[in-house]
């Protein structure tokens, strides 16, 4: 994978500033920031529904007992 430096860089965010404008940076900036900040909850959301799903299909002998595949096998 080729090295980026501090020049690229700066060529890159140049062209974006040429692309967009200077007006338009901080708008497009926010949307992504909101963007990803609901990717990530509703990721979450749905590891944590996940999560109860198979605590649910556990059963109750089994609730305290790590869920993860990684955790069978360091019980093995």
């Amino acid at each position: 994978m080729p090295n980026i430096g501090a020049t690229e860089i700066l060529l890159i965010l140049a062209v974006i500033v040429l692309l967009f404008g200077a007006k338009k940076l901080p708008e497009l900036a926010r949307g992504s920031g909101r963007a990803l900040r609901i990717f990530k909850s509703e990721t979450k959301g749905l590891r944590d529904d996940d999560e109860k799903t198979e605590r649910e299909a556990l059963g109750p002998a089994d609730a305290d007992r790590d869920p993860t595949p990684e955790a069978d096998k360091r019980e093995s």
